[in-house]
Parts: C-alpha cells; sequence; structure tokens
C-alpha cells in the first residue's frame, strides 16, 4: 500500500469503514511508515476533539434559516418568518401539495417528517446522545456507535447502538493474567499489538506456554518487525532441538535478510554437525550478500566445504 493510498484509508480506519483485510493493510503500512502513523494518531486525537465541541448558532443565523424555510413552503424566496405557526404552514403547504394523493399520505408524511428532523438538527444545538453504560471501574470507558434511528407509534424514538469497553489492567509480567493477555495480543489483527506483546514475553521465556508463542510467531507472523523480536526472545533457548529445528526452517523460508541474520547469529551461538547441511543448504538460495559471508565465515571455521556453491 502506498502512502497516498494509505493517507486517503486512515479517516475510513479511524470509524471502521474498512474490511478486515484493508484494516490490516493499513496497520502494516502504518507501523513502516512513520508520515502515515502520525497521521492515523492525529486522527485519533481529532475525533475525540470534535466530538467535545459543541457550536452554538447565532440567533440572526437561526432566524434566517427558520424564514429560509417559511420563504420556502410558501413557494417564495427570502421572505421574513411569518407570525403564524410554522408547523401549521409547513403542514397546511403539504396539504394543498399532496391533496387527492390519499393513498401516499403516510409514506410521504414520514419523508417530511424525516426532512424536518434533519433540518433542525442542523440549526438547533443539541447536547451531544451519551449512552447510559454500565458502572465501571476509573479505567474503564465505554465507546458507543449509534447503528439506526427510528420513531416509534407512541411518539418516542428507538436508537440502536453498540457499545464496546475498554479497560486498562496493570500487572507484573510473572502475574499469570497479565500472560495470558499478552499470549492472547501476540495473535491479535493489529501488527503494532503483536511487536509490542512478543517483545515483553521474550523477557520470560522459560514458560512453555511462552516459548510456543515465541516459536509461532517467528515461524508464521506476517511482520518482520514481530518475527525480530521473537528471534530475541529464543535466544536463551538457541540449544534446545525444538527451537533449532524451527530456526533451521525459518532460515530457509523466511523472506527478510534481517530475520535471516539474526537467526544464523542464533544458530552458531551453539554450533553442532547439524548447522553444516543448514548453512550448505541456505548457500545455494541465498541472494544477500550480508547473510552469505557470514555463513561462509562459520562454515570455514567449521572447516566444512563451501566450493561447491
Amino acid at each position: 500500500m502506498t502512502c497516498d493510498l494509505a493517507l486517503k484509508a486512515i479517516p475510513l480506519y479511524f470509524y471502521g469503514e474498512l474490511t478486515p483485510s484493508e484494516e490490516e493493510r493499513v496497520e502494516q503500512h502504518v507501523h513502516e511508515c512513520e508520515t502515515c502513523s502520525r497521521e492515523l494518531e492525529r486522527q485519533r486525537a481529532l475525533g475525540p476533539a470534535l466530538d467535545q465541541r459543541r457550536i452554538e448558532p447565532s440567533p440572526g443565523l437561526l432566524e434566517e434559516c427558520r424564514a429560509d424555510l417559511m420563504a420556502a413552503i410558501q413557494g417564495g424566496a427570502g421572505a421574513e418568518a411569518p407570525s403564524a405557526n410554522p408547523w401549521r404552514l409547513f403542514l397546511a403547504a403539504l396539504e394543498h401539495s399532496f391533496r387527492g394523493w390519499a393513498r401516499f399520505r403516510q409514506p410521504l408524511g414520514a419523508v417530511a417528517l424525516l426532512a424536518l428532523g434533519f433540518f433542525l438538527a442542523r440549526v438547533t444545538p443539541i447536547a451531544p446522545f451519551v449512552a447510559p453504560a454500565p458502572r465501571v471501574g476509573p479505567a474503564d470507558q465505554v465507546f458507543s456507535t449509534v447503528r439506526s434511528v427510528q420513531p416509534d407509534n407512541a411518539g418516542g424514538v428507538q436508537i440502536a447502538l453498540d457499545e464496546t469497553h475498554r479497560r486498562v489492567i496493570s500487572g507484573r509480567m510473572d502475574d499469570q493474567k497479565i500472560q495470558r493477555l499478552l499470549l492472547t495480543a501476540a495473535r491479535e489483527d493489529n501488527p503494532a499489538v503483536r511487536v509490542e506483546s512478543v517483545g515483553l514475553l521474550k523477557s520470560q521465556p522459560a514458560s512453555s506456554e511462552v516459548r510456543d508463542a515465541l516459536l509461532n510467531a517467528l515461524a508464521h507472523d506476517s511482520n518482520a518487525g514481530v518475527r525480530l523480536k521473537a528471534v530475541e526472545g529464543l535466544k536463551p533457548l538457541g540449544s534446545e532441538p525444538q527451537v533449532r529445528k524451527v530456526l533451521a526452517q525459518v532460515l530457509l523460508s523466511d523472506d527478510n535478510a534481517a530475520v535471516r541474520m539474526q537467526v544464523v547469529d542464533l544458530l552458531v551461538e551453539h554450533r553442532d554437525d547439524a548447522i553444516v547441511g543448514v548453512l550448505q543448504n541456505l548457500m545455494q538460495k541465498e541472494d544477500n550478500s550480508y547473510v552469505r559471508l557470514k555463513s561462509e565465515k562459520v562454515l570455514k571455521e567449521m572447516n566444512a566445504s563451501i566450493g561447491t556453491f
């Protein structure tokens, strides 16, 4: 994704209008592009600021809008606001315009009410709607998204909304609850969340669950930053057979040269006979000069043949 496309998609991303695959492409680009990351943060700060701001129209503007509405209803333009009741004049205009259209009366009336409601919403200051939320702690946040608004037969209104509760949980890395949340975060769609989670989990490689999460991130995560964090976390486990098996597979399949270089360093810290074959296979396909030089140096130090490549 280019910066131009990302900048156009960021407002849609912020309001949840993108598909999951489009969101992932935007998050991937923002993670790698500092300019677009700043734009996302600007949008994130702008939304709450706009929600909190209320614009009070001047009395003169309100009077002018009402006068224009009455002029439009009466078929004129620029007339002064009459003293008659505006609502009755509006209904009279509807009756005159649609006289004889009895079968369309209810649908047209509903459309007219919606139009009038939209106009009044634009010119009348209304306090922002705050959905009632369950009682939560001081660190909780409730985010509401209105999905539909419909009048009911009793003169009220029905509002359908989605609510998301955000909680902030703090704790130490040796807390089992914190570890479980970090393990879940390591599989989130947001690559920035995965990078931070794996970066924290790498300090607890002794846990079998953490080790498996690091191996899974190294072998399967689509983000190179996450894979690099996983390599760092696996350094204390570089001598374990299962870890070395995954490292050998990643060395021959990963498309990021920085990841491959880190894997070579980790493999050679605990040299064994199996590493010779792995590095020889790597030399047959490796196109990065730095990785080739590093692998060639290790093979020479181990008195292994490199002349056939």
